[in-house]
């Protein structure tokens, strides 16, 4: 059975090699001999003036393919019946076009040969024009081609023969017979050989014989046994003389109905199978148990394919490989968009990734800038509290040395009165002890101010570094782990200021407890002056209370600094001489 688009495709390659300077169209008079050729072979009457009529609107000149087609279909192919020779056609298509397109000298085939990988091309290649075989068809028709030749097949010499097609993926016919004829994937085997391997596959795949063995087959009036040549095809068994298949000795027609059946021995013959048809049976005997198995197997694969309405199992077999290859092609493409959606997603999250790195490095770079500034300003405190303490040092010393000095002064002023030493010396103890508590309290207030500013100024800082922390907890959780080392930092700052603020608080306590004692001690010493004081005014009646003075110069007397005036003092002066004229002298 013939099948119409196998046809188109022979011609198709008779109406390229028509076409000498490559155009892509054929005059009307070589159409004219192409047609009259087509319809000799297929056994239809040739009309040489349906051409003309046909293009009679088009006299322009040459005719395309497709200009050609429509006329090639009403014309010739929709009244082809079934009774006509197909290799006769594909020989007169061949004939037209080979010569232009091989050259055998360097081949390791024959012309027949290549006609028949020409054939298998046709039935292998794709419906769509120009005609070309894709890589999938061919390493199909390599594998079986190597089969049908008893050699095994080289996936490493196929692979580097795809990688040579780069892109190209697919060959034209003239391609794979310059593939098969020299012999890339055959290399050991002979002429002979080769041309068993490629007619072997030409006899499968293009007269679509499934099996073909010799076997015995009882007559139906002699009912004597005979040795015959049984073809089996998709629709008929048929047997000849010989293998060379040229004397044809009947068919059995293979349908819906038929049905085959396993016989056991009888008259001598052993491996016995029968065929049931409507209107006759056929006994036939095979040469062993194995091929009758075989053959019962292939004869009962036929007749369901016939039931089920399918094609040969060769061509079901390349149309099963051609969906498969579009649903393969669909889910890449389906692949590729979702690969490029993924791709675009992938993007749009490295973007926003390097968005969000920016942001952490801009949060680093803020976060250093403070721990920056943080540091400068623990380091500006350190040195202003070192300048307070050297300063108090500065001032402590010169209050020493003050204090020395006016000791001094003291002392030799006391030596000038030593008649009055014992009377005045308690006075000036109790005088200088309550000067000193005034100092140690003025000083220790001083200490007390300062300790509670440094602690002010620490809690301050506490507080500042809580709510800092308190920021930091609330950034992302990112941004924790990176400030993550910074917050431990911190919290050893926090921990060393705490410690710090616990040594202050120690030290402001003694300071009071300190000032506690300066406050006892000056009362007491405020007692002692008040009784001496009462002493003095008893007996000299030289004493009085001391009252704010002039922000002038200040006279130091031992009864301590602005205890008289100058005026008070002079006449003072002038009384302890007339009193006591020999010491004074």
């Amino acid at each position: 059975m013939w099948h119409r688009e196998e046809l188109l495709k022979s011609i198709w390659h008779a109406f390229t090699a028509l076409d000498l300077d490559h155009r892509g169209k054929v005059s009307k008079s070589q159409l004219k001999v192409l047609s009259h050729n087509l319809c000799t072979v297929m056994k239809i009457p040739h009309d040489p003036v349906a051409l003309e009529e046909h293009f009679k609107d088009d006299d322009t000149g040459p005719l395309s393919n497709h200009g050609y087609m429509p006329y090639l279909n009403r014309f010739i192919l929709d009244k082809v019946q079934e009774d006509f020779d197909v290799l006769e056609f594909y020989r007169m298509c061949w004939t037209l076009c080979y010569k232009k397109n091989i050259h055998s000298q360097h081949l390791l085939i024959s012309d027949r040969d290549a006609f028949k990988v020409w054939c298998i091309f046709n039935f292998l290649s794709e419906d769509k024009y120009p005609l070309v075989i894709i890589i999938e068809e061919i390493e199909y028709f390599l594998r079986k081609m190597m089969e049908a030749m008893g050699s095994g097949w080289s996936e490493e010499s196929f692979a580097d023969y795809k990688l040579q097609l780069n892109t190209k993926n697919c060959l034209t016919a003239w391609e794979l017979i310059e593939l098969v004829g020299l012999g890339l994937f055959s290399k050991g085997l002979d002429r002979q050989t080769l041309s068993m391997g490629i007619t072997e596959v030409f006899t499968e795949l293009i007269l679509d014989v499934l099996k073909q063995d010799y076997m015995m087959k009882k007559g139906h009036k002699r009912k004597n046994w005979t040795e015959r040549w049984f073809v089996l095809r998709p629709t008929s068994l048929s047997y000849y003389v010989g293998e060379d298949v040229e004397e044809k000795r009947g068919d059995i027609i293979l349908d819906q109905s038929c049905c085959v059946e396993s016989l056991p021995d009888k008259d001598g013959k052993k491996c016995l199978f029968i065929i049931k048809c409507i209107d006759k049976s056929f006994e036939i005997s095979a040469s062993d148990k194995k091929k009758k198995q075989e053959w019962i197997q292939a004869i009962q694969s036929c007749i369901q394919q016939l039931r089920l309405g399918l094609l040969s199992p060769h061509r079901e077999a390349r149309l099963r490989r051609r969906e498969l290859r579009q649903r393969q092609q669909v889910e890449e493409e389906d692949l590729a968009e979702r690969m490029k959606q993924l791709q675009a997603a992938s993007d749009t999250k490295q973007r926003e990734l390097e968005a969000m790195r920016m942001k952490m490095e801009e949060a680093a770079a803020k976060a250093a800038l403070e721990e920056l500034r943080r540091k400068k300003t623990q380091l500006d405190l350190q040195d202003r509290y070192r300048l307070d303490l050297e300063r108090e040092k500065m001032v402590r010393q010169q209050m020493e040395e003050q204090v020395a000095q006016k000791s001094s002064e003291l002392e030799q002023y006391l030596q000038r009165v030593r008649q009055l030493e014992d009377m005045y010396h308690r006075l000036e103890e109790a005088l200088e002890d309550e000067r000193q508590a005034k100092q140690d309290e003025e000083a220790m207030r001083k200490l007390q101010a300062r300790l509670l500013e440094e602690e002010a100024a620490k809690r301050a800082e506490l507080e500042q570094i809580q709510l800092q922390q308190q920021r930091a907890l609330c950034q992302t959780e990112a941004e924790k782990r990176e400030l993550m080392a910074e917050q431990l930092a911190k919290e050893r700052d926090l921990q060393a200021a705490t410690l710090q603020l616990e040594r202050l608080e120690k030290e402001r306590q003694g300071a009071l407890e300190q000032y506690e004692e300066v406050s006892r001690k000056l009362k007491r010493a405020a007692t002692k002056t008040k009784t001496w004081k009462d002493k003095v005014a008893k007996h000299e009646g030289l004493v009085r209370l001391i009252q704010p003075g002039h922000k002038g110069l200040q006279q130091m007397t031992n009864w301590g600094p602005a205890a008289f005036t100058d005026a008070e003092l002079e006449q003072r002066k002038k009384l302890w001489q007339d009193s006591f004229p020999e010491t004074m002298g």
